[in-house]
């Protein structure tokens, strides 16, 4: 009987020793899954909904992929060149605005990278915005009602923004000099809501392939 077993148990073994290996095209590797996620933005349709919003448009800018500097003014007063990227998609069946923002230093250190969400409710007449900071994991309001809400002009749009992590209280963001193929975020600090001091200003450009 347990020579019987041993044989049966050999035969399993062996039978499974020769089976075929999976197929390697089948293995999820996490490159496959970047390179499954690049594609996917290449060949998504980067138009708003037709029912989407009107409003939505005039974040159109941000659309595609945008390279640049950054000017950050440090403590002693002096000014330092920083890399950005900013890309921008129509989502959630172009309903909403997704924009990644990433700033490094010359040799590529990562400074900042982040994601914004723009939708405009139709009915409250309002903007919902909201930034993620992806290292730290915070989220934070962008164009609060509280804060005096998102104000749009024919040349700029800009909004005041709680700080979570940065040094000073408030940031009064604006984007201006928009149009085709350029637009600039100017950021201004403040502790007191009423005195305002340039601090980043930011140049970008559409991307070259």
């Amino acid at each position: 009987m347990k020579k019987n077993l041993t044989l049966l148990l050999l035969r399993l073994i062996l039978f499974s020793n020769g089976l075929p290996a999976r197929a390697a095209k089948d293995y999820d590797h996490p490159m496959n899954r970047d390179e499954q996620r690049d594609q996917r933005r290449v060949q998504q349709n980067d138009n708003p909904n037709p029912k989407a919003p009107a409003e939505l448009a005039r974040w159109a800018f941000l659309i595609g992929a945008h390279r640049g500097e950054a000017k950050l003014k440090l403590d002693d007063g002096t000014w330092q060149t920083l890399q950005v990227t900013w890309e921008g998609h129509y989502i959630l069946d172009g309903y909403a605005i997704e924009d990644e923002y990433r700033m490094t230093t010359a040799a590529g250190e990562l400074l900042v990278l982040g994601m914004n969400f723009r939708a405009y409710d139709a009915q409250k007449k309002s903007w919902n915005m909201k930034w993620l900071n992806g290292p730290a994991g915070i989220w934070t309001d962008l164009g609060d009602p509280n804060l005096g809400g998102v104000h749009l002009d024919e040349k700029s749009i800009w909004y005041i923004l709680k700080e979570s992590m940065a040094h000073h209280a408030w940031t009064r963001a604006t984007y201006t000099n928009i149009s085709a193929d350029h637009f600039t975020w100017r950021g201004e600090r403040s502790n007191d809501g009423k005195t305002w001091e340039e601090f980043l200003v930011v140049d970008v450009r559409p991307a070259q392939n």
